[in-house]
């Protein structure tokens, strides 16, 4: 991806390939998205006008136009721009597509929790034991005949209709028992026009998520910012256009449960990875992040706010970081590629424990640490090749980190290795598989020793061990 970015760059305005030249960076990596995607998740995608249009039709492809969830406008600045050309530009776009809106398992997405502003309507109380409530329309617009008749103030008498073209919300039967319940308010002087009173119990504990954020809600790049310089005060400006926190925090209620796995591909500043540990200390979530970032700064930048974050930041206004969110993780990076052409010419031969980690998990979708590859109590024999061994196989890998040794007869699968091999496996009960550049001996005599042989760097995937393993 690396290489291909480097060739195509400088991409600008100018470029009249630059709308093409960015579908191709982001096709590969919105599919194998869908893969990682949990059958009942959801994927949010941040993206800007210059290309969402263009984004949405590559989702629609890749996920399907059944699986479109919404698009969400989100109020990233506060103050308009006045050297805008035309318009001043103060949003962004959140596109949700799920994995899988229909069928057994499909996501669904979660209430947001009720804020007080919200509940602060609920101000009446009649002290008698129900709560507080507040006034609803007790006509609608959708006008059937039984719901249109007159309905009388049990203290009063008085005789009230519902509005013109409207009427009331329930039949003659309910009415009465809401009458006799005192759920129907009159005004302070009894005389009123009647109004339901709706209790803040009975109402649904959670509100569906609109498809507008506003940055007094969920924040905005300028408050984003000043908690990247909160976290990074040793610094200036280390990070241009940061997510908000409560932008990510949004999301995560809308689309998560408390153990879920959060994967952002495109890390950034870590906001992802800060919101997680917040919502994980406010309600006691066990919710795992899981970043990816190409760029240079993954290690200062990104990784470093998370570390800042959890242990705490001691001259930030915020009480939470200062105190930290506690938590942990784990930071990654990648080695050099292993490749067929690479080993081919020799330029970019694996170390072995490397090879030998890569090799394993190809064939049998297991993770080792190279490292504990050459340490472990199964040493690898130098003769045989020994590094791992399953349940049900051994591996071998004769390989050194020399072009010539390789090709040389130094590295083949002859009888002799062979036959100690099929010794080693057949006293633990067990077949094996031997990775090397070449052999002396046919498949069928290996096949009659319970060896599979795999020749590289031709099956670096190693198909067939996989079948052997499976």
């Amino acid at each position: 991806m690396r290489e291909w970015i480097s060739k195509i760059t400088p991409v600008d305005g100018e470029d009249l390939e630059r709308h093409d030249k960015w579908l191709c960076m982001m096709w590969p990596r919105l599919h194998l998205l869908r893969e990682l995607l949990a059958e009942d998740g959801a994927i949010f995608i941040s993206i800007d006008d210059n290309e969402q249009h263009r984004l949405r039709q590559a989702m629609d492809e890749i996920f399907g136009t059944d699986n479109f969830v919404t698009n969400i406008i989100w109020q990233k600045k506060n103050n308009p721009q006045n050297d805008a050309k035309y318009f001043s530009d103060n949003h962004d776009f959140v596109v949700c597509y799920a994995k899988n809106l229909d069928g057994s398992v499909k996501w669904q997405r979660n209430l947001l929790p009720r804020s007080e502003r919200v509940n602060s309507r609920y101000k009446f109380d009649d002290h008698d034991g129900r709560g507080r409530w507040a006034t609803d329309n007790l006509s609608v617009k959708s006008y059937a005949p039984e719901y249109d008749y007159p309905l009388t103030n049990p203290k009063t008498g008085q005789i009230h209709n519902p509005p013109r073209g409207s009427c009331w919300r329930v039949n003659r039967e309910t009415m009465v028992e809401w009458l006799a319940d005192n759920r129907i308010y009159f005004g302070k002087d009894g005389n009123g026009r009647p109004i339901l009173k709706r209790y803040l119990k009975d109402v649904q504990q959670g509100i569906v998520p609109l498809t507008i954020w506003s940055n007094d809600e969920v924040g905005s790049t300028t408050v984003a910012r000043r908690v990247v310089l909160q976290i990074f005060h040793d610094q200036s400006n280390p990070f241009d256009n940061p997510k908000a926190v409560g932008l990510i925090d949004r999301i995560l209620r809308i689309a998560t449960g408390p153990n879920d796995i959060v994967l952002d591909s495109f890390a950034g500043s870590g906001t992802t990875a800060h919101a997680v540990l917040q919502l994980n200390k406010e309600d006691g979530g066990n919710r795992k992040f899981i970043l990816v970032e190409c760029e240079d700064y993954a290690d200062n930048i990104t990784a470093e706010r998370i570390r800042r974050v959890i242990n705490g930041v001691p001259n930030a206004r915020d009480a939470s970081l200062r105190e930290g969110l506690g938590g942990s993780f784990t930071y990654c990076t990648l080695g050099k590629p292993i490749t067929m052409q690479g080993m081919l010419n020799g330029q970019n031969l694996p170390e072995y424990s490397s090879l030998a980690s890569y090799l394993l998990h190809c064939a049998t979708g297991m993770s080792v640490n190279p490292n504990s590859i050459t340490t472990n109590s199964h040493a690898k024999d130098h003769d045989t090749g020994f590094f791992y061994e399953s349940d049900h196989v051994r591996y071998h890998l004769l390989y050194k980190q020399d072009i010539e040794w390789l090709r040389d007869d130094k590295g083949a699968l002859n009888y002799d290795r062979a036959k100690i091999i099929s010794e080693y496996a057949k006293d633990a009960g067990k077949s094996a598989v031997v990775f090397a550049p070449m052999r002396y001996m046919s498949q069928s005599d290996l096949t009659s020793m319970h060896i599979t042989f795999c020749q590289l760097p031709y099956e670096l995937t190693a198909s067939r061990a996989q079948a052997l393993e499976t």
